[in-house]
């Protein structure tokens, strides 16, 4: 099992892959299965311990040297003595609150060796460590939806199931599309792709579609769409100026309003312009979003009349004000007073990731326990920046004023933040400032790069696991087809021996080795859902892959809408918020308790369009998931010249002299990188595009950095989307793009980095962290911390 689908693989007398078929029962099995051809003994896996000879040789720090100076290969028994030590220093002198536990969890689609959990789990023995909350994906979402919908309605995941949209939907209205490229992944794996068939279906029964998006890419190419390619980051306008057509034209549903909504009042007064004297009408929006009045008006007519579904993407959220889109579709969608109908109401995310749109199980699949952490600092997952670089600085989120932790040891299992993160020149300053950074990788990664301790990881086809996620019918027994690459060690296996050197093994592994947990996880779930309903492990792990029952098609919200009192939201008012007092009483001038219009910094009404006159769209790649694997045969035959390609329309190449298939410079203020021109009538002009996930491969000597492989977030913004959320703002930058002279730049990526002669054995007393730039009366008030 794969993040992007099950697949049985052939493995040559080495233990690699020579060949990797999709499932006989996935209808579609994705293209992404072609990366893991060669990738478990390839040239970039990392063959044993290595350590930045600087950190190795002088002791923790900051230091520039991280991510420039040569790694030297050290024994694991050194190696670990080592990091043992360093972690009783921390642990000792600062505190559980100065090591960050980082990972995103997307290693594995294993449940056991679930990189994230293993990781927490041996640093909550320890004591526990600063947290991240929320997601890159979805950090808007998270936050605003709950305060609208209330927590226990979980609309990210329980979006009305895709079999009754096809089946009752009469208008489909998508604002950022239904990507199938992103719908081929989902956490755990998915056994059988069945999104896009969904959406054929409903095509093919007479369902109409609407894309709003400068992209026509984001609905699949085959399905008869109407496309109105509204300007980036201006969905917001888009959807008020049709909500006040509903509202002018006595269209809106005031019944559903009344029984199932608070606060409609202060929000149809924003759109009547009692608030600020600006109606917010389409000749309003018009000359905003670049779609003309009377189109405008046309949509919001037509959205009144039939069973219209309206979804918003993740991509829209993922934005400065991100949280506005998704709250002003709900309003929207209320208006119309569709929410909670079968094909009906609101929905984000379809499209965004392949289990949105189908019922999740009643009983949680496996799962390693984390134990608990009892430290209550945290931050949002999107700003590590800033607590690196501003430890101690104060920062406002979702109604709290926080501090950021003062972070001395950061320690990174699973994922990659040189993919995830925006404007990596900063990312690449803020990791230079702890004292010690450790990762377990298996490639060299960018994040194995700017480490000081590197420790190699297996890959899944080296470890036996179960596959499982939130809603596909099947357990799946992950066998593993090849042994451990090099000197290659399980994360299980590395925080065993670091548990123990450090007095906490039997609360680590509980007394059980991987074989052990396997069976221990799988007989507990199995207890759960029934043990006359599931085979016991013996009789699964010979089988291979056993079915489980999944719940029937549900509607969101279709339980409150159907008796709001008997079932309200988890809100103040028990109803959907269309203005929330919650929110308003923050003071936030970046989100206020309503939907509105906030002219966001990176668009084409922006002053910097005069320097960067191009609004580039980073979104997740159709070649890979994230980064993974970007050296694989399928990401690596979407490359041009090696570089990632970037899309734009012929007037734009022409207007700067550039032909498909050259390799170009794309700029702002914050960086460059290299990427190799695709010209695409797919995209409007004066907007490109450029996916995420090509390794990050600075260019020495250049300030502040040029990635030679063309990773798009050395040119994103690193900023949060509001003070409500502090989400990720990735999704779209302003830039400039002109052709590239003179040779092209080697791309490090692409090979290990350099490395001095293997260490020899060294004692476990770790050298005194050397003097950093913290101020002195900082130094004295920590010493008083300590005693």
């Amino acid at each position: 099992m794969s993040h992007w689908g099950a697949f049985r693989p052939t493995v040559d007398r080495h233990g690699e892959v020579t060949a990797a078929r999709g499932d006989d029962l996935d209808p579609a099995p994705s293209a992404l299965l072609d990366n893991v051809v060669g990738s478990v003994r390839h040239p970039l896996r990392i063959p044993a311990p290595m350590v930045r000879q600087g950190w190795w040789e002088r002791g923790p720090g900051p230091d520039a040297g991280r991510g420039a100076e040569p790694f030297v290969q050290v024994g694991w028994d050194d190696v670990l003595d080592r990091l043992a030590g360093e972690l009783d220093r921390v642990y000792d002198g600062y505190g559980p609150a100065a090591v960050f536990g980082g990972s995103y969890g997307w290693s594995s689609a294993g449940r056991f060796h679930h990189a994230q959990s293993q990781v927490h789990r041996f640093l909550n023995c320890l004591g526990g460590y600063v947290r991240s909350v929320n997601t890159y994906s979805v950090g808007a979402a998270e936050v605003v939806l709950p305060h609208i919908f209330g927590r226990d309605a979980d609309v990210l995941r329980s979006l009305t199931s895709w079999p009754l949209v096809a089946e009752h939907t009469d208008l489909l209205v998508c604002f950022g599309g239904v990507p199938a490229k992103n719908g081929a992944v989902a956490p755990g794996g998915v056994t059988q792709h069945r999104a896009e068939g969904h959406l054929a279906e409903l095509a093919r029964r007479g369902g109409r579609l609407v894309l709003i998006s400068a992209n026509r890419h984001d609905l699949p190419a085959e399905l008869d769409v109407r496309w109105l390619p509204a300007r980036p980051g201006t969905d917001t306008a888009l959807m008020l100026a049709l909500s006040q057509v509903l509202v002018a034209e006595d269209r809106h549903d005031t019944a559903f309003l009344a029984t199932c909504c608070a606060g409609a009042d202060e929000a149809i007064a924003y759109l009547c312009g009692t608030v600020d004297g600006v109606v917010k009408s389409p000749r309003w929006a018009a000359p905003i979003c670049g779609i003309d009045e009377a189109t405008i008006v046309e949509l919001a007519r037509s959205m009144a009349g039939q069973q219209t579904m309206v979804t918003v993407s993740y991509a829209l959220q993922r934005a400065e004000f991100g949280e506005q889109p998704l709250w002003a579709a709900v309003l929207l969608a209320a208006l119309l007073g569709r929410i909670g109908s079968p094909g009906g109401g609101f929905g984000h995310g379809y499209g965004s990731i392949g289990d949105n749109g189908f019922p999740s199980h009643s009983i949680p699949t496996p799962a390693l326990p984390q134990l608990t952490n009892p430290v209550r600092e945290f931050i949002p997952v999107a700003r590590i920046a800033d607590m690196l670089l501003d430890p101690g600085g104060e920062y406002d989120y979702n109604g709290s004023r926080l501090r950021y932790p003062r972070i001395e040891l950061v320690y990174w299992c699973g994922g990659n933040p040189f993919h995830h993160h925006q404007d990596l020149a900063r990312l690449r300053s803020a990791w230079r400032a702890a004292a010690t950074i450790v990762v377990h990788e298996t490639y060299w990664t960018a994040s194995a790069r700017h480490a000081d301790v590197v420790l190699p990881a297996t890959v899944t086809l080296e470890r036996d696991d179960i596959g499982a996620s939130r809603t596909d019918p099947y357990l799946t027994a992950m066998q593993h087809t090849s042994v451990p690459y090099a000197q290659a060690r399980d994360d299980y296996a590395i925080f065993s021996d670091l548990a123990d050197r450090l007095g906490v093994g039997k609360t680590f592994t509980d007394g059980r080795d991987p074989e052990g947990w396997l069976r221990h996880l799988y007989e507990g779930w199995r207890e759960a859902y029934g043990p006359h309903r599931a085979p016991d492990f013996d009789s699964f792990w010979r089988a291979g892959r056993i079915a489980i029952d999944v719940p029937p098609p549900a509607v969101l919200l279709g339980d409150f809408r159907a008796d709001p009192a008997g079932h309200p939201l988890a809100t103040p008012s028990g109803r959907i918020e269309l203005h929330s007092p919650t929110v308003a009483a923050f003071g936030y001038p970046d989100c206020p308790g309503h939907p509105v219009w906030l002219p966001p910094q990176e668009w084409h009404g922006s002053a910097r369009v005069a320097a960067f006159p191009l609004v580039l769209l980073a979104n997740n790649p159709a070649t890979r998931l994230h980064s993974q694997l970007d050296f694989g045969p399928h990401s690596r035959a979407g490359k041009v010249a090696g570089r990632e390609p970037v899309r734009m329309h012929q007037q734009d190449a022409r207007q700067r002299g550039l032909t498909d298939g050259e390799v170009v410079r794309v700029f702002n203020d914050r960086g460059a990188c290299l990427a190799g021109v695709r010209i695409d009538a797919g995209l409007v002009p004066g907007v490109v595009q450029m996916s995420t996930g090509a390794w990050f491969s600075p260019v020495d000597g250049v300030d502040p950095v040029l990635c030679a492989a063309g990773n798009v977030n050395v040119l994103t913004r690193d900023v949060g989307t509001s003070r409500l959320a502090q989400g990720c703002t990735g999704s779209r930058t302003l830039v400039q793009i002109e052709r590239w002279y003179g040779a092209l730049p080697a791309i490090s990526a692409e090979s290990a980095p350099p490395s001095g002669a293997p260490a020899e054995r060294a004692s476990a007393t770790i050298a005194a962290p050397r003097p950093t730039t913290v101020p002195i009366l900082e130094q004295i008030a920590r010493m008083g911390g300590w005693a």
